[in-house]
């Protein structure tokens, strides 16, 4: 097969036009999930075969390496990315079979206040940053999603809530592999890069939880707690500043999430919400005692999907002991535990490097050869890498069937039926619930890695750098749009890092300034990922509505990127030009 090159203008050669015809595949996933109302996975697979349509007739892409852009994204979607979202929900699961959710539902009853909203914003937005900290791409979405139905929120503000919550950390996201990603690409330091980030991030992250009060009860809600919201989004953004610009950019997440839950139990001691069992019953979350144990006004009793509550006998209902809280929590202890070997031990042996080097690189076959940049050379992007055991959702099956030895070792005597073969048996029927949404994954994942090797991404990326000085502007929306597209801010990196690096260089503008904005653009971009959106959707028992999540979330996306837009560009410019280290 002759080599491809991908071309920025091959419409009229124009960049406008080509990037105007680019935006096709976009528009119709969007318009169809969105206004048409169609499945995800419908709406993924129509805007797949735009993508190729446009890609062969508009790109000039061959037909089969067209073909095989698809088949590499759809590898890629199903593993690692599908992988990883299986075995969160998958984690969750094993914790309602024990019967030990229930317990942890009690143990945030008491680090919140007994108020149900500040549950679920401590829950979102802080034990969610820490999981992005540590996995990223989609198990913060998937676990969190879970927990909050569990506390018996309505399934449609708890999705939207955890989407939501997901944008303030996702920049330092899995160890920071964004800003790690994007210094690679530009040969900028990533310490400048993360420096700037953390000087634009923690602006949205300090209103991030007023936000998730409103998603959950409105104005009520921020009425009542907007005290103990602000204490949070605060301490969290204040240590993200400092850890990313003093410290180690990789662990900004970790240390943020850790001080921003530190921060509310402290002022819980000196401060209570108010209309707590009001807000309960308003929102629905009110639980009923029945003959066979506990069920939530959300929950179907007897329903054992994924963010189902456990049903409990009634021995299950006394009060929490140490011994209870503590295996309640064990789960997501053993998650920080083992993802934070995995990512930073290197006492005697680099275990990061030595897991690495277990990944199996595979350049696409024939894609790999013919679809060569202008230098001639074969594109980086062609090589999948098999991340058979470093991959996150390979670290989350192993936190899950340690979790779930000890958890029938310690079954309170055979309480809840709990066995090992149990858990691992739930990893099909976790697999089989996730079937659409899986589908879902494997076909925008196939969309993406077709726009990006035809040349339609990088044609919008160059069309919207052209605008000179303003593009200061405009750059957080290149982050915003990858994210959206790919569902990974590191992927939005890997595509737009180095068009930043160098319009900024055209432009008079500092690189790290613009690569930081795609960075911190990305993360307003992902909640309306149509990745994350299948996620948050299977979570909680929504399959098929992921276009009422897209219009529940799609404001906020665009009223952050906005203000984020509007940050950058002033600080590209005298007027904020002094928040710049």
């Amino acid at each position: 097969m002759d080599h491809f090159t991908p071309s920025t203008d091959p419409v009229l050669n124009s960049v406008a036009w080509s990037a105007i015809v680019a935006l096709l595949p976009l528009l119709t996933f969007f318009l169809l999930l969105a206004v048409a109302k169609t499945k995800a996975h419908v709406a993924g697979g129509f805007a797949l075969l735009v993508a190729l349509v446009v890609g062969i007739l508009a790109f000039k892409m061959p037909a089969g390496l067209a073909l095989l852009s698809a088949t590499q994204g759809g590898v890629f979607g199903a593993f690692p990315v599908l992988w990883i979202v299986v075995m969160a929900v998958w984690l969750y699961q094993v914790t309602v079979l024990s019967g030990r959710f229930e317990d942890l539902r009690r143990v945030f009853d008491v680090i919140g206040g007994g108020d149900v909203r500040l549950q679920g914003v401590l829950i979102a937005f802080c034990f969610g940053g820490l999981l992005e900290a540590l996995a990223g791409f989609g198990a913060p979405v998937a676990i969190t999603a879970t927990m909050l139905l569990a506390l018996g929120l309505p399934p449609l503000r708890a999705a939207a809530a955890v989407l939501v919550a997901n944008t303030a950390p996702v920049a330092f996201g899995a160890m920071a592999i964004p800003i790690t990603t994007a210094a690679g690409l530009t040969g900028l330091h990533a310490t400048d890069i993360g420096a700037m980030v953390g000087r634009q991030a923690p602006l949205l992250a300090t209103f991030v939880p007023l936000i998730l009060l409103f998603i959950l009860d409105g104005r009520k809600g921020l009425k009542d707690c907007w005290p103990a919201a602000l204490v949070v989004g605060f301490s969290f953004a204040v240590a993200q500043f400092l850890c990313s610009n003093f410290f180690s950019y990789e662990l900004t997440d970790i240390m943020a999430s850790l001080v921003g839950l530190g921060a509310a139990v402290l002022f819980f001691r000196f401060w209570k919400p108010r209309g707590t069992a009001a807000a309960r019953d308003r929102l629905g979350a009110a639980v009923a005692a029945t003959a066979g144990g506990t069920t939530s006004k959300n929950q179907a009793p007897g329903s054992t999907g994924a963010g189902s509550v456990a049903t409990l006998p009634a021995a299950g209902r006394e009060g929490l002991t140490p011994a209870r809280t503590w295996l309640a929590l064990f789960p997501y202890f053993l998650v920080i535990v083992v993802f934070g070997i995995a990512k930073l031990w290197k006492l005697g042996v680099d275990l990061p490097a030595a897991l690495a080097a277990t990944d199996v690189k595979i350049p696409w076959p024939v894609l790999h050869d013919a679809l060569v940049g202008a230098d001639g050379k074969p594109l980086s992007s062609t090589t999948y890498v098999f991340q058979w055991l470093s991959s996150p959702g390979t670290l989350l099956l192993i936190t899950g069937l340690i979790v779930a030895v000890v958890y029938a070792r310690f079954d309170d005597h055979g309480r809840f039926s709990m066995t090992a073969g149990n858990a691992v048996a739930e990893i099909g029927r976790t697999i089989f619930k996730m079937r659409w949404a899986g589908l879902t994954i494997i076909t925008v994942l196939a969309l993406a890695y077709v726009m990006n090797n035809s040349g339609q991404t990088v044609s919008i990326g160059v069309w919207l750098a052209g605008t000179g000085s303003f593009f200061a502007f405009l750059s957080p929306v290149l982050g915003w749009l990858g994210t959206a597209v790919t569902g990974s801010d590191t992927s939005a990196n890997a595509l737009f890092a180095k068009l930043q690096q160098t319009a900024g260089v055209n432009a008079g503008i500092d690189p790290n300034l613009l690569v930081a904005g795609n960075t911190a653009g990305g993360v307003v971009g992902k909640l309306i990922s149509p990745q994350n959106l299948a996620i948050a959707a299977t979570a909680v028992n929504l399959d098929g509505q992921e276009s009422v999540l897209l219009r529940k979330v799609v404001g906020w996306s665009v009223g952050l990127l906005l203000v984020l837009c509007t940050v950058v560009y002033l600080q590209s410019t005298p007027v904020l030009g002094w928040m710049l280290p």
